[in-house]
């Protein structure tokens, strides 16, 4: 969910409502309570309490110590992130479907409701993805994924670049150091995931050394490689991705200036109209006044006649 639907969505009223728009005192409570900090801050021990129990349980000698406390602790767990869930429903209802977040809890827990028996005990092992709703919880970690999610396009642009320079790389080697080196460019599948291992820094120099003992000037090939490919291809990942954390900080910072905005111009529209009802105010006093002289004036003479 992008800064800006949030930021429309508290700027709208986000707040509990029954079927004709009004806000019931009953969700305005639950409501409260569910966006409230110390709420937020439960639900993130829980997690991380959640998360080390599950971790201990792969533990067989742990396991059979505390076994059932850790179950316990399991099921107590999964009792607070099904409330909590119910919780939300209950509160924003329609809205609830809207944010993409909300439907990532909703499938975690429902995972972990399935029961664990039969073909579908591999279920079991994907009750660790409870840990992952640390993520929806924590804002700065959404704001990441955010951003890593507003970057796809562009790592998917530079994904093919590497791919290309991989694959012509990989056709040059094979036809190169092919007949000397078959171990490691044998072939154009062998040579990919050769210069893949060569990207990545794992053990390059190795292969970069068997394959110059048969060619010596093949040190040339690899360095221009890893320059191309970890110096320049693999930082513009990067870049991407600060870029995408920058604009979506920038969308932030100017949605809520809006808002701000707006609400400056409601206030100020509304002291205006204070103003100009205070001057029609005392412009009619001013006419009753006139009117009170004038009618003193005008009775003034009669009275000494």
């Amino acid at each position: 969910m992008s800064p800006r639907s949030r930021t429309d969505d508290a700027a709208a009223g986000s707040g509990p409502e029954d079927r004709r728009g009004h806000r019931t005192p009953v969700r305005e409570r639950v409501a409260s309570l569910v966006e409230s900090r110390h709420f937020q801050r439960v639900i993130v021990a829980v997690i991380l309490v959640n998360a080390v129990t599950l971790g201990l349980e792969t533990v067989p000698s742990v396991l059979d110590r505390h076994g059932a406390v850790l179950h316990t602790v399991d099921r107590l767990a999964l009792g607070v992130f099904v409330a909590e869930l119910a919780a939300k429903i209950y509160v924003q209802r329609v809205r609830f479907v809207r944010e993409p977040w909300n439907l990532f809890d909703f499938t975690v827990i429902a995972i972990s409701l399935v029961p664990h028996s039969g073909g579908l005990s591999v279920l079991r092992a994907l009750r660790v993805l409870r840990a992952l709703r640390l993520v929806s919880v924590v804002p700065s970690l959404r704001r990441v994924v955010s951003a890593l999610l507003g970057a796809m396009p562009g790592m998917a642009s530079i994904a093919v670049l590497l791919g290309l320079v991989l694959y012509v790389a990989a056709v040059m080697a094979t036809k190169l150091f092919g007949a000397t080196n078959p171990e490691y460019f044998g072939d154009l599948g062998v040579s990919l995931f050769t210069l893949f291992q060569v990207m990545t820094g794992e053990a390059w120099s190795e292969v970069a050394r068997s394959v110059m003992r048969h060619h010596p000037s093949a040190w040339i090939f690899f360095v221009v490689f890893i320059l191309i490919c970890t110096f320049v291809v693999l930082n513009l990942f990067i870049a991407v991705v600060v870029r995408a954390m920058e604009d979506d900080d920038l969308e932030q910072a100017e949605a809520i200036a809006a808002i701000v905005h707006r609400a400056r111009r409601e206030s100020d529209t509304a002291l205006l109209e204070e103003i100009t009802a205070l001057r029609a105010e005392v412009r009619a006093l001013r006419r009753d006044q006139e009117d009170s002289v004038r009618e003193t004036n005008s009775g003034g003479p009669m009275s000494r006649q």
